[in-house]
C-alpha cells in the first residue's frame, strides 16, 4: 500500500511538459503564475488558484499556470524558457528587462510565489505583482526589490493555521505594498461541498479563506490591474 502510494506520487508529480504557456512567450505577453497551498495538486480544479489560473487564460496575451508550492524548480524552469526570446539558453538583459510576471500564492503557495520572486532577482528578472493569501512561510514577509508591488491577504482566527500578518518591502523606493487586509471566518460558513473530510474538520479559518470567492476576485482585481499597467 506504501508503496503504492509512493509510485502515484511520483507519476503524479507535477512536471514541466504538463504546462501548456508556448516557449518563448509572444511579445508583450503577461505571463501568471499561482502557487498551491499544502499538498494540492498542481491540476484540482477544486481549489481557487487553479480556478482562478483558468478564468486568467481566457484573458488576450495572458498565459497562466499554477504550480504545487514544492515544484518551484518547474517553475524557474518554465521562466528561463519562456523569457529566452533569441533562444540562446540564457537571459539577456533585454529579455529580462520587458518581462511581465506576476506571482501568487495560497498558504504555502504565497511563501513559494515570494521564494520565486526572490529566485527572479537573482537572474534580473523584474516582477509586476506578488500577491499572497493567508501565506505561510519562514521568508515571506520581506517583499525582494525587483516586485514593483505586492499585496497580501490573511486571517488571524483562533484555534487554526494563521497567514503572514504584514509584508514589507526590501527597498520601499522600488516596491509599493498596496496594502495587507485581514478578514475573520468566525462564525462565517462557506460552502465547502468540494473539500476533503480533513479539509472541512481540520482547516478551520485557512481553509475557509481558500474557498472565500470574495477574497478572490479582490485578488483576480489586483492581478488584472497588473496585466493593464505597462
Amino acid at each position: 500500500m506504501i508503496a503504492a502510494a509512493l509510485c502515484c506520487s511520483v507519476a503524479c508529480a507535477q512536471r514541466l511538459a504538463d504546462l501548456t504557456t508556448p516557449a518563448p512567450l509572444p511579445p508583450g505577453s503577461t505571463l501568471v503564475l499561482g502557487f498551491l497551498g499544502g499538498y494540492e495538486h498542481w491540476n484540482d480544479e477544486h481549489r481557487s488558484v487553479r480556478r482562478l489560473v483558468l478564468q486568467l487564460r481566457q484573458q488576450p496575451s495572458v498565459y497562466a499556470e499554477s504550480i504545487e508550492n514544492h515544484r518551484r524548480g518547474v517553475a524557474l524552469a518554465l521562466l528561463r524558457h519562456a523569457l529566452d526570446a533569441n533562444r540562446n539558453g540564457r537571459l539577456d538583459p533585454s529579455e529580462c528587462a520587458t518581462a511581465r510576471i506576476i506571482l501568487f500564492g495560497q498558504s504555502w503557495g504565497g511563501a513559494a510565489a515570494i521564494a520565486t520572486a526572490r529566485d527572479l532577482q537573482q537572474l534580473g528578472v523584474p516582477v509586476l505583482l506578488t500577491v499572497q493569501v493567508d501565506s505561510v512561510g519562514l521568508h515571506d514577509a520581506t517583499i525582494p526589490a525587483n516586485v514593483r508591488s505586492a499585496v497580501n491577504f490573511y486571517q488571524h482566527d483562533p484555534l487554526t493555521i494563521q497567514g503572514r500578518t504584514e509584508i514589507r518591502a526590501e527597498d520601499p523606493t522600488k516596491s509599493a505594498i498596496l496594502g495587507n487586509f485581514e478578514s475573520t471566518y468566525i462564525f462565517r460558513s462557506m460552502d465547502e461541498s468540494n473539500a476533503s473530510w480533513a479539509r472541512r474538520t481540520f482547516g478551520g479559518s485557512h481553509a475557509k479563506m481558500e474557498l472565500d470567492p470574495a477574497i478572490w476576485l479582490q485578488v483576480e482585481q489586483y492581478i488584472d490591474d497588473a496585466i493593464r499597467r505597462r
